[in-house]
């Protein structure tokens, strides 16, 4: 038997023709373009230079108290829970960024394609005649042809073109699905917002209403001094004047309800003609003396803005993928089997049969620089995307301080009012004693009033700003939709 055996010529020639699809698959295991990889949490530990007063809330083993899931359930209103949830089944806004969610699932799902090879179904007929100048001397009188078969393509994915288009697209999809829970947050926080404020109009217009109803009896008791001669005209109008400007406090806080009803009903889908919303009040709610919070490291995960952020990013970091497969040779495989005749009778015979098998290659040798150039934008795009993501994360850490230090100061604000309230009040009852024994003139009187009406005033706005102020930190401090939410139109 001989040492150095040759192998067969067709074995050598399969083995040569091996060689190209090797080089394929080796060159396939590469994808062109940067790996994307999320950006750290900030590195820092608290949100303002001093501890806030009004969150901080922490379980038995001293860890931070999980915030809800639902944010508004800490301000402990089930008529509230019962409008939020009504409002996500009629919102316009939210729906609309359910539909546009299914969009780009789907658009995924049809990227997504791409990675598997393409069959269609080809099917053709005509009639053809050659030239004499063509053929030469042969003639070859015209003649039908039918054509019918399959037809494969399928692009090998050897620089990784594909895969980044397809991760693109999914990171888009996930930005959409964060921008369902940003609209799903905006929403509930509207719709807490314009209650609040259907209650802090129903409070100041008791308060205004109450004064009216005071300066009226004040009004009474000087017309009933004038007649008895203890009063003059003077002192008349002065209480008659005090009466005229405060009835001009109630319109623009009956317009001011009004407003709130009408966001409302605009906030669930609903006609402000066709719907009545629920008078709220400030009783309504309550107000948490601490808010459980999240620490700076969760923030990023838990807003949706910050979410979403972060997602476009990461389909900027694909773009680039793309932009650099596109400079590698693009290699397409392609085949077809099909029945071919000239005669319609005889598609279908087995003589009929044909097919084919073609590989080709298209490389990028000379376009001006132009696929250069849009690898740059493209990187230019993910530095801005970069940027973008950073100034929202300092965006959203600014939101939680500015509301844990409103809150902070609210609370002082309502203490200081409730004193004034307190004082303005003994002082008002001590003038208008002072005024029955003839003491004081009409005019203390009516300065007390006002000092105790600008008091009773600036006291349920206090707690109306102390109310707000707790529900935009919930809001700040961010959330999810729930589930249900993400797929609730796809087909």
């Amino acid at each position: 038997m001989k040492k150095n055996m040759r192998l067969p010529k067709t074995a050598a020639v399969s083995l040569a023709a091996l060689l190209p699809v090797c080089a394929v698959l080796l060159l396939a295991s590469c994808v062109a373009g940067p790996n994307f990889k999320a950006p750290d949490a900030p590195a820092v530990t608290a949100y303002t230079p001093m501890p806030a007063a009004a969150a901080g809330s922490a379980t038995q083993d001293g860890t931070p108290a999980a915030l809800p899931a639902e944010w508004w359930t800490p301000l402990g209103s089930p008529k509230l829970n019962t409008l939020i949830a009504d409002s996500v089944q009629g919102n316009r806004e939210l729906a609309a960024a359910q539909a546009t969610l299914v969009q780009a699932q789907e658009l995924s799902y049809a990227a997504g394609g791409a990675r598997y090879p393409q069959i269609a179904l080809d099917a053709s007929a005509g009639r053809d005649k050659y030239g004499a100048a063509f053929l030469g001397p042969e003639k070859l009188p015209p003649f039908n042809f039918f054509s019918l078969g399959p037809s494969l393509n399928f692009v090998l994915d050897t620089s990784g073109a594909v895969r980044r288009t397809i991760e693109e697209q999914q990171a888009l999809t996930e930005a959409q699905q964060d921008q369902v829970d940003q609209t799903y947050l905006t929403l509930t926080g509207n719709v807490a917002l314009q209650a609040l404020a259907i209650a802090a109009s129903h409070a100041q217009i008791d308060t205004v209403s109450a004064l009216i109803a005071d300066d009226s009896e004040n009004l009474r008791l000087v017309v009933s001094a004038q007649q008895a001669g203890s009063a003059t005209e003077v002192d008349r109008l002065n209480a008659a004047s005090q009466l005229a400007n405060d009835q001009t406090l109630l319109p623009p806080l009956e317009r001011q309800l009004h407003v709130a009803q009408h966001a409302l009903s605009v906030l669930m889908g609903r006609y402000p003609a066709n719907w009545t919303p629920p008078d709220f009040e400030l009783a309504d709610f309550v107000l948490p003396e601490s808010v459980p919070l999240a620490l700076p490291a969760e923030l990023v995960h838990r807003r949706p803005d910050i979410r979403a952020a972060e997602a476009q990013l990461h389909a900027a970091t694909a773009a680039v993928g793309v932009a650099s497969a596109n400079l590698y040779p693009q290699i397409t495989l392609s085949a077809s089997a099909s029945l071919e005749s000239t005669t319609l009778g005889q598609l279908f015979n087995a003589s009929s049969t044909a097919g084919s098998f073609a590989g080709s290659l298209a490389a990028p040798l000379f376009d001006h620089g132009a696929l250069r150039a849009r690898r740059r934008a493209a990187a230019a795009a993910a530095r801005a995307a970069l940027d973008v993501y950073e100034q929202t994360v300092l965006h959203s850490f600014a939101q939680v301080a500015d509301q844990l230090e409103a809150l902070d100061q609210d609370a002082a604000l309502e203490r200081a009012q409730q004193q004034a309230v307190e004082v303005s009040g003994k002082n008002l009852s001590l003038t208008r004693e002072s005024y029955a024994d003839g003491y004081t003139g009409i005019l203390q009187v009516l300065e007390a009033e006002r000092l105790n009406q600008r008091a009773q005033l600036g006291q349920v706005q206090a707690r109306v700003g102390r109310y707000e102020d707790t529900m935009r930190l919930l809001l700040a401090l961010g959330g999810q939709a729930p589930a249900p939410l993400h797929t609730a139109n796809s087909p």
